[in-house]
């Protein structure tokens, strides 16, 4: 029904003060999401040492927007990409090379949310002006993997993503 307007998710208040992260909701741990896009960049990756060294580059999944820096096609992305990483409390752990703003990795590492993220400003244009301000986010700053071959990855890391 397309026409159906959809109720808001219920999101408990302060839910990632109060909660650990595996006793969050569905619509809880997606509203954790900041939307940096640094997930979705190709990356090279040292395993399994710890701590991770990781390389991102400015080179992104092709479903990401390189000019609003999400999904194209969330809902659907692994039928496009399979190896797109789901991130779940399970595997949280194993993911340590996340960037050191991204909210799931840093609540794993008991630290606050960055206080420009959206839960705590409730105003979305200013949680973009602080990321942007705080030099978060591919938006405007990547290129579409159908653009670049494989052998040019290693000209592309880039320093603007910290793990």
């Amino acid at each position: 029904m397309s026409g159906i307007k959809q109720p808001k998710p219920i999101l408990r208040p302060e839910f990632w003060q109060k909660y650990s992260l595996d006793e969050l909701s569905m619509p809880e741990w997606e509203a954790l999401c900041d939307g940096c896009g640094a997930c979705c960049l190709e990356k090279f990756l040292d395993e399994p040492d710890e701590p991770y060294e990781v390389e991102y580059t400015d080179v992104a999944c092709k479903l990401l927007d390189c000019n609003t820096g999400y999904c194209s096609d969330y809902a659907n992305r692994k039928q496009f990409v399979p190896e797109c990483v789901s991130l779940t409390y399970d595997k949280l752990g194993d993911m340590m090379w996340l960037p050191e703003n991204c909210a799931y990795k840093r609540l794993y590492l008991g630290k606050p949310l960055p206080k420009w993220h959206l839960l705590i400003t409730k105003d979305a244009v200013a949680t973009q002006q602080g990321m942007r301000a705080a030099g978060i986010g591919v938006a405007g700053r990547c290129v579409s993997e159908l653009l670049v071959s494989e052998e040019e990855l290693e000209e592309r890391i880039v320093r603007w993503v910290k793990a």
